[in-house]
Parts: structure tokens; sequence; C-alpha cells
């Protein structure tokens, strides 16, 4: 694709400071995009990202923000808009991930995945959608593998998950025809902190040969960001064939 395919327009990115959500926010940037970020404890994390699509000759925005948070979230998309005096793209990445036995899982912990992975994703799009609408913008939700193929002990994540795909759907037929609404659904992605030894099994399951990367990922997210707006209502694997092992 172009590199300015998003020129003159701007985007938020929740949980944009590291990581998939760092990953993205850099490529939309390089699509020509001002692009704010949404952190809620990588503060200098957000602070380095900014810094970078600052060099890529774009405005940028780190924003604190809690997405379980209505007020949060509502302080936050009117700084972002304050600034850019718009919006165009929404990714809704900010997520937790937690690893837990069903069977002797607490209330609060299954609460607090789906508070922010499920209502989280919710809030944000509700409060960003009269902008989104005014430029016939685009929703991008980062699902998750998970919530197709379960995953024993991470019952609550793949829940929730299962749970975002169903609303971009919804989204899809609720905030039609001036906004587009998908899902990118990543597999094993690598991250730093993850074992080496964890990932390797994983890329030997994997078809492609190897793990996914942020790059893959925010790949997938500028094909619903900058591509046809008549594609709506989609969740796009993105595992290297992970999912049909």
């Amino acid at each position: 694709m172009s590199n300015q395919l998003l020129s003159g327009k701007s985007a938020v990115v929740t949980g944009g400071a590291r990581r998939i959500g760092r990953g993205i926010a850099l490529a939309l940037a390089e699509a020509g995009a001002d692009v704010a970020l949404t952190y809620l404890k990588s503060r200098d994390d957000a602070a380095r990202t900014a810094a970078e699509i600052e060099a890529l000759g774009c405005r940028a925005l780190a924003v604190e923000c809690d997405v379980r948070s209505e007020a949060s979230v509502r302080e936050a998309i009117a700084s972002v808009t304050g600034k850019f005096g718009r919006l165009d793209v929404l990714v809704n990445n900010a997520a937790v991930f937690e690893t837990a036995p069903l069977d002797r899982m607490t209330l609060g912990q299954w609460d607090a995945v789906f508070e922010t992975n499920a209502r989280g994703p919710f809030l944000v799009a509700r409060e960003a959608l009269a902008f989104l609408r005014a430029a016939e913008g685009r929703i991008v939700n980062i699902g998750s593998l998970g919530g197709i193929h379960a995953w024993a002990g991470h019952g609550h994540y793949c829940a929730s998950k299962a749970a975002l795909h169903m609303l971009t759907q919804a989204m899809a037929k609720a905030f039609a025809p001036e906004v587009s609404v998908n899902c990118v659904a990543p597999g094993w992605v690598e991250l730093e902190e993850r074992p080496g030894e964890e990932a390797a099994r994983f890329a030997v399951k994997t078809p492609m040969g190897r793990n996914g990367t942020a790059e893959d990922v925010a790949q997938a997210v500028m094909f619903f960001a900058a591509g046809p707006r008549f594609v709506t209502g989609q969740v796009l694997v993105v595992d290297g064939g992970l999912g049909i092992c």
C-alpha cells in the first residue's frame, strides 16, 4: 500500500505505547496519519512511541486513559479530537491477558478481563462514534485466535475475545453505513517477555514456520484502516495457519 494512504487523517490506538499497539501506531503514522495513543501505566513507553511518530513527520499525542472508565474515555477522546480536529480511525487494542484455571478462577479475575477486553472497546467506540461518522471512518478491534479456539488455561480471556468478535459484528450493523467495523484476531505473537521455549513450540506447530510479529498484525490493521470501506463486520485471523492445525 502507498505510504500516504492516510495523509490528512487521524487515528487513535488504545494501548498503543508498546508491543502490538506500538507497531500499529507506527504503521498508521507511516501511512501519513496523525496518531494518538492511550496508555494506562506505560507513560515512558508512550512518550517514546509518540516521539517515533513525530519523527515520521506526523503529529502525535499520548493520552493517559483507563478504558474501563466512562469518564476517562470521554476525556481522552475529547483531548484527541481537540488536538486533531477529527477522528478517522479507531483501533481498540488495549487488552489484558492472564493464565488462570477456570475451576478456581475468582469473580474478580473474570470481571477484570471483561472490563478491559470487552467493555473497553464498547466505551471507546461509543464515545468516538460521532467523530467517526462525520469522517466516514473505521473501527478496527483487536481480537484473538483465543476468541475462536478455546484455551483451557485462559477461559476468561477467550470468552472476552469471543465477545469482542461478536461486538464487532454488532457494531458493523449498528454503525453502518458511515463507519465500517472489523476485527483482527492474532494468533501467537512474538513478545520479548514470552519464554523462548514456549515461542519455539508454537512456531513448530504453525504452518508458516514461525510465530507472528507486531508488524504482521499492523499490516492486517492497515488493510481495514485504509482498504475498501465496503468491507465490514469481518474477523481476520492473523496466525500463520496455527488455527487450522
